[in-house]
């Protein structure tokens, strides 16, 4: 009867039946798992990797291809011009499918990929090679697009310019998922995947933004592309040595260098994932404050008004939101009222500038309404823009503070005191206002040089030839712009001549008959210069 009841007892232990689970007994009790069978399971794991995934991989002959395809060639310089080229057409025309085209001719990839190989396995010279290979086509890549820029009549940032001003964590996860697809498709053999890679990753557009940032001298636009180029570059070579040591690339590192390559890899990562998630935070912060801001926005009147895209300046202080509203029935307080409902949802202080079109009640009127006024619109931003960075450029040019340039809206005219600039002469001050004056059309752009060294006019038999009277141009121009007379020395004819040549500009200059020779000596007037300095 005891082995009976033992018997039951167990039967009963084993059984998992509700009632035993109710009362919380019955059920054995399992125990922890063992260290033991944790490391016997990661030591399958590495055998089935080691034997059944990359054995039969050729090592070798993966290393060699990859080699020849990462070096510095004429056929990689070509194809890095093409490609940069097409890419900063493509941005300049706000085309997508241009720029996706740059993105397929793009051979950037093939260095990148060799500098991670390169690192898994510890090859010096060939990480130097990758290197030179990359840093040649990146500069080759800036440079090229800032030529195009520099003689393009189109200078303005597009939408496709702008994307690429702005990196944040979600840039770095594309460059590492990309990365990971590319690795994989090189290891495997599967250069076809490449393609996609090249478009996801997006290596020379971020290049070709570099470049026309460096052209028009817009350091914001220069600078976010490239921290967008960096981050892709720098994602892309060290998950490529990542899978490259994954995949049992033999390595002449050793152990305790091996260890410190990883360490620096996740450090690395580390260093760009965190700058680039609070990128991301207040991108994200500003597109829920553009949501709320359109809903705001449209809630102050009734449905049958039609509001345009509310204009947002996060960057301003307060934040300034400026909107266009086709309504049936104007309301006065409208504003104030948004104005106060956005400082509660968004916790800063806002000022907004609501314009109201009274229209009738047909809806098709509103529409056409909002329709001629985007466009307006539309115009007027292209003409801010414009201005906006004809004011920083000539601020830089001039080497002054925003501030310190005038801008006369109605006239069109745009002025600066330019600081002088060692090695910099009159000319160059005239042919840098020349270049700004070319860029925005319709305006009048005046730098003022400082008091640089006059050049001397010759006045030959038959009167001033190309050159000279080039140079008598330039102190024409220098005289006008400063303020400042200049003093002609020469022969009474020679003078006569360069008077007559001046024609308005002789206004600024006085005269000093002093010789018979062909050469006419220019100087700033003494007592001006002196009072000028």
């Amino acid at each position: 009867m005891a082995t009976s009841s033992d018997s039951k007892t167990d039967d009963w232990s084993d059984d998992p039946s509700p009632d035993a689970d109710a009362s919380g007994k019955g059920y054995a009790k399992r125990g922890p798992i063992s260290r033991f069978t944790v490391l016997r399971a990661l030591a399958e794991t590495r055998a089935w990797w080691r034997d059944g995934v990359i054995a039969d991989l050729d090592h070798v002959a993966t290393i060699e291809r990859v080699r020849g395809e990462s070096l510095l060639t004429s056929r990689y310089i070509f194809m890095t011009a093409m490609s940069a080229g097409i890419a900063i057409l493509g941005l300049l025309l706000s085309s997508p499918a241009v720029v996706i085209g740059a993105m397929l001719l793009s051979p950037l990839m093939n260095p990148i990929i060799g500098t991670g190989f390169s690192l898994a396995t510890g090859d010096a010279d060939w990480l130097r090679r990758c290197g030179k290979a990359l840093v040649a086509g990146s500069l080759f890549a800036i440079f090229f697009c800032a030529l195009i820029v520099f003689f393009s009549p189109l200078q303005t940032v597009t939408t496709e310019i702008a994307a690429r001003t702005r990196p944040n964590l979600f840039d770095l996860l594309v460059a590492l998922f990309s990365a990971l697809a590319g690795s994989y498709a090189v290891i495997r053999g599967r250069e076809g995947t490449i393609v996609g890679v090249a478009i996801a990753t997006a290596l020379m557009p971020p290049l070709a933004v570099v470049g026309f940032g460096l052209a028009t001298m817009n350091w914001t636009v220069f600078g976010g592309a490239l921290g967008l180029f960096i981050t892709n570059l720098v994602t892309i070579g060290l998950t490529a040595a990542v899978m490259a040591r994954l995949y049992g690339f033999q390595s002449d590192l050793t152990h305790r260098q091996s260890r410190l390559q990883s360490v620096v890899i996740v450090a690395v990562f580390i260093a760009l994932a965190v700058p680039l998630g609070f990128s991301l935070r207040t991108i994200a912060w500003e597109a829920n404050g553009q949501r709320i801001v359109n809903q705001e926005v449209s809630d102050a009147f009734t449905d049958r008004a039609r509001v345009d895209q509310p204009i947002v300046n996060w960057d301003a202080d307060p934040i300034t939101v400026s909107a266009s509203v086709f309504t049936p029935e104007f309301r006065a307080d409208a504003d104030q009222e948004v104005s106060r409902r956005l400082e509660r949802r968004l916790g800063r202080e806002v000022l907004v500038t609501i314009d109201q079109f009274q229209v009738g009640t047909d809806p098709g009127a509103a529409e056409q309404a909002a329709l001629a006024q985007a466009r307006a619109r539309e115009a007027a931003e292209a003409s801010e823009r414009q201005i906006a960075d004809l004011a920083q450029n000539l601020a830089l040019l001039a080497g002054v503070e925003r501030s310190d340039v005038m801008l006369d809206r109605e006239s069109r005219r745009a002025q600066a005191v330019a600081q002088p600039l060692e090695g910099l002469t009159l000319s160059g001050y005239r042919e840098l206002e020349r270049r700004l004056e070319r860029s925005t059309p319709g305006w009048t752009v005046e730098l003022r040089p400082p008091l640089a060294p006059l050049p001397d006019i010759t006045v030959g038999e038959e009167g001033l030839d190309a050159d000279n009277a080039i140079r008598l141009a330039l102190v024409g121009w220098a005289a006008r712009r400063t303020g400042v007379r200049v003093t002609l020395t020469g022969s009474e004819a020679n003078i006569a001549t360069l008077v007559a040549a001046l024609g308005d500009d002789a206004a600024h200059v006085d005269t000093q008959v002093s010789g018979r020779g062909s050469r006419v000596a220019t100087a700033w007037s003494t007592a001006a210069s002196a009072g000028n300095q």
